[in-house]
């Protein structure tokens, strides 16, 4: 069995390639630098090195997969988000109509299903299209909002706010990346989805949370006050233009949020989309200590 794993060291792709070892599986990992590899890891894989977004090394590098999990490598600082996720996502779409490939595990989004109108998910939701086309085997894993997300506002939490500019009532689902990985590693290793087409499932985490809810859990879990502010869509336009995004990308940030409103994900929570780890446990093993070190050691006293 090959399976091709493309950003083996992020926080779902990591967790993909240590279950795929401790399966017997020596997979082959996609990766622009080998040293983030950790060197254990390095030596158990078959590295190739190269940029995701180079057509001929994704088409040399996933020839003769059985699987391929592939996630897009887009940043949301792009200028044009959407046009680099789906010319990104083109190759290994090619791979797979040429039948270099024979099946392809996207990591997709909450939101694709809409097709447009949700910023850079739009970008997920062109790759979908182009997989369906390609008459491989696909899976569009569609996942929730990751736990993962909030690391990216350490400074926001560590004065005691978390901003959002969506519906601070809405129930939405948060999902732990650790969960999704284990769910692509347990669906690469199956063969229930050969021959099956088109596929798609969700990733939900173990309970959909309104921001409102999380910022009470948050508070207990972190052992400091949390509360929520939120802010409106122009507002965070605003902020991203200061910070010096180009426009494709402010809207592609700020479309995400904005487009899920009010948003029943498709396909709906069940046994099978629901994972089992939730905020409070991940933000009390993992924030916590993330908050603690970018506050730094305390000053000394006298």
């Amino acid at each position: 069995m090959t399976v091709v794993v493309t950003t083996p060291t992020g926080h779902v792709g990591s967790r993909v390639v240590r279950l795929l070892l401790q399966a017997g599986v020596r997979p082959r990992v996609l990766v622009r630098d080998p040293a983030r590899l950790d060197a254990a890891t390095r030596d158990r894989v078959d590295v190739r090195r190269g940029d995701l977004t180079d057509a001929a090394f994704v088409r040399e590098a996933t020839a003769g997969a059985d699987s391929v999990f592939w996630v897009d490598p887009t940043p949301h600082t792009s200028a044009d988000p959407v046009g680099d996720s789906e010319r990104t996502g083109a190759a290994v779409a090619e791979a797979a109509r040429a039948g270099d490939v024979a099946r392809v595990l996207l990591l997709s989004s909450v939101g694709a299903e809409r097709r447009n109108g949700v910023g850079h998910i739009d970008g997920l939701a062109r790759i979908e299209e182009a997989l369906d086309a390609s008459g491989a085997d696909v899976l569009h894993l569609r996942a929730g909002y990751f736990f993962t997300n909030l690391l990216l506002d350490l400074d926001g939490l560590a004065r005691g706010v978390l901003t959002t500019s969506a519906d601070p009532d809405q129930p939405i689902p948060w999902v732990d990346p650790r969960d999704i990985g284990e769910v692509v590693a347990a669906r690469l290793l199956s063969g229930s989805w050969r021959g099956a087409g088109r596929t798609v499932q969700g990733v939900h985490g173990p309970e959909d949370l309104s921001f409102r809810e999380a910022a009470t859990l948050l508070t207990a879990a972190l052992g400091r006050t949390v509360r929520l502010e939120t802010v409106s869509d122009d507002d965070v336009r605003g902020t991203l233009r200061a910070a010096g995004l180009p426009p494709g990308a402010v809207e592609g940030i700020a479309g995400m949020t904005a487009g899920t409103r009010g948003l029943a994900p498709d396909p709906p929570r069940d046994l099978i989309t629901t994972t089992p780890g939730t905020l409070a446990g991940w933000a009390y093993a993992h924030l916590r200590p993330a908050l603690d070190a970018h506050a730094g050691p305390p000053e000394r006293q006298g």
